[in-house]
């Protein structure tokens, strides 16, 4: 992706190899959504008909949650909160204790949480006690949207994060590897200082957003105490202020290296690389990383790519601000150019091969490219690398032009092609009179010195190349701060529905019933049913029951046709869902003459 790339073919043919092989073999090995949490059971489940009020009410998701700035509460026939305002998280599980001595009446159940990548879950379902109708959950339930400010907003704060990472740190690293004599810039330094402060900055902005966020309210509640110290008691408040709070460290270690304006020890190297890794880490461990299976391996791999992305775009900028413009010292160019190809073609390496683990994680299958608003942002951005490739080829082109010369080696029947750059500066002592090879190293020597001069004097469409690749670098970034807040492919598309839940009778739980729903898209699907009794066998009712409804598309019950399998196993092979929503699979059961339970799951189709 560097625009000095040495052989910028080698990261495309790795791109499209390990994209190819992706889609050959379909990820075959993917394990379960990588992020988001989804409601998996709830008790009381929904629609349930208790002869009692339950002590509590006990929400579990697919993966780990917390409150932070949202809620879990249960709401009476009179919209009026009956919990004691003390719900607690254990995990994946969301316990909301009721007050005791409530009557027989419907309740509403609504939540609104936070899922381990940092995102708001929210939704409500009612159950009734005793012989009442069940309350409309779209009147009591007070669930708010994200405000279309703070949506905007948060995107826009972490692009303006990734742009400070790679300035801030990238620019630096370049002057350490590649342009030891820029610490004397005050270009550089101005240029660092102001992408440590954007990311220090950016962290702060993010901090605040994300409390509204969570809790779906607006700008206005930017520096509520409430939200400020939920945010601030959850892991990705605390990595996000961190992030910014080792920005600052490391631009204060950063200050007197500006003023001395030589290159750092390998003491002084060895700390500001620890606080820079500090950074990085801080900037990978959240958001979709930290949720699902593998985390740290997840996080470990973020934390290469952003490491790689930073070491490529701030380069690209100490280029355009110190090094790739006229009046350049021709020496310098020279001698930074060959490191920094060698760096950016590594760095481009890590991007791709990064780049590809995270999709596979986060996308989950080919189709879900096509068919998930994260695939599509994730083609967007693939293509953008692209472009990025091809800018880099035609930068290529003008360094070998411009800084590549041909020179015979006496005694050889090899050619070699000698760069300007590769061409040191001899002292006297080194020089040897009576060498035979000298008239043709320093007639090489002239030449190259020669030729950096005039690619200085010509760096003109070199400059307008890598001012291409910024900008489009520029947008992936943008890109990937857009692929942050929303939410992966692998949890967008259908997933089969393997759920067990208890029966519910008017005396309570009686049995439980284990629902399968193959492939939970839109058509022809296959449902299992299993019965089981209260000491865990297969069991075989009098009746059996099993209906489809779309609450908000008002479509349904739709009865089920089933086909005994078994004892206590029935199948409905070919059941038609209509389309896409969110499908409720109701369960009525009769054990016997007088003895009727129900069961009910939500789950998506799309």
């Amino acid at each position: 992706m560097s625009a000095l790339a040495a052989r910028p073919a080698r990261p495309v043919l790795l791109l499209l190899l390990l994209l190819t092989g992706w889609l050959g073999l379909g990820v075959a090995t993917a394990g379960p959504a990588a992020a988001h949490a989804e409601l998996v059971s709830t008790d009381p489940g929904e629609g349930a008909r208790l002869d009692e009020v339950p002590g509590e009410v006990t929400l579990t998701f697919s993966e780990g949650v917390s409150l932070g700035a949202g809620y879990a509460r249960v709401l009476g026939a009179d919209g009026e909160r009956v919990d004691t305002g003390a719900a607690a998280v254990d995990g994946a599980v969301v316990t909301v204790p009721l007050r005791g001595g409530l009557p027989d009446a419907s309740y509403v159940v609504t939540y609104r949480i936070v899922s381990a990548d940092s995102h708001p879950i929210s939704g409500a379902y009612a159950f009734v006690v005793g012989d009442g109708e069940l309350a409309d959950v779209g009147a009591a339930a007070d669930d708010a949207p994200v405000d279309p400010f703070v949506s905007a907003a948060l995107p826009a704060a972490r692009s303006i994060g990734f742009a400070g990472l790679a300035v801030g740190l990238g620019v630096p690293a370049f002057l350490v590897l590649c342009w030891p004599a820029g610490w004397a810039s005050p270009r550089m330094r101005r240029l660092t200082t102001a992408g440590l402060g954007t990311v220090a900055g950016a962290a702060v902005l993010t901090f605040l957003l994300q409390g509204p966020y969570a809790a779906g309210t607006g700008p206005a509640s930017l520096f509520d105490p409430a939200l400020l110290s939920a945010t601030a008691g959850s892991s990705f408040g605390l990595t996000t202020l961190g992030r910014g709070a080792l920005a600052l460290v490391l631009a204060a270690l950063l200050v007197p290296l500006w003023r001395r304006g030589g290159q750092p020890s390998v003491q002084e190297q060895a700390g500001l690389a620890v606080i820079a890794g500090g950074v990085v880490l801080a900037a990978a461990a959240v958001g979709h990383p930290v949720a699902g299976p593998l985390p740290v391996f997840a996080t470990a791999v973020t934390a290469v790519h952003v490491a790689a992305m930073a070491l490529w775009l701030g380069g690209l900028a100490a280029l355009l601000a110190g090094l790739v413009r006229p009046g350049a010292e021709a020496g310098e160019l020279a001698g930074a150019l060959p490191r920094w190809s060698r760096i950016a073609s590594r760095s481009v390496a890590a991007l791709v091969v990064t780049g590809v683990v995270q999709s596979v994680r986060e996308v989950g299958s080919p189709a879900a490219l096509a068919s998930t608003a994260y695939g599509w942002v994730l083609l967007g951005k693939l293509a953008l690398v692209l472009l990025l490739l091809a800018a880099a080829g035609v930068s290529r082109v003008w360094v070998q032009q411009h800084l590549g010369i041909s020179r015979p080696r006496p005694g050889s029947r090899r050619r070699v092609t000698a760069h300007a750059f590769a061409a040191a500066a001899a002292s006297p002592a080194s020089s040897d009179p009576g060498d035979p090879d000298e008239p043709v190293v320093a007639a090489a020597r002239v030449r190259a010195a020669a030729q950096a001069r005039g690619a200085v004097e010509d760096v003109g469409p070199l400059r307008r190349s890598v001012l291409v690749e910024a900008a489009v670098a520029a947008a992936v970034l943008v890109l990937s701060a857009v692929l942050v807040g929303i939410a992966p492919a692998r949890a967008a598309v259908a997933e089969p529905v393997d759920v067990t839940l208890p029966l519910q009778s008017a005396a309570g739980e009686s049995g439980s019933v284990q629902l399968s729903v193959d492939p939970a898209r839109p058509g022809a699907n296959t449902l299992h049913v299993y019965l089981f009794d209260e000491d865990g066998q297969l069991a075989q009712p009098t009746d059996l029951r099993v209906t489809l409804t779309e609450p908000e598309q008002e479509i349904g019950p739709l009865d089920v046709d089933l086909e005994p399998a078994g004892p206590g196993h029935w199948v409905a092979d070919g059941m038609s869902i209509p389309g896409a929503g969110t499908w409720t699979l109701g369960v009525g059961v009769r054990l016997d003459e007088f003895t009727a339970t129900t069961a009910s799951t939500d789950f998506p189709v799309r």
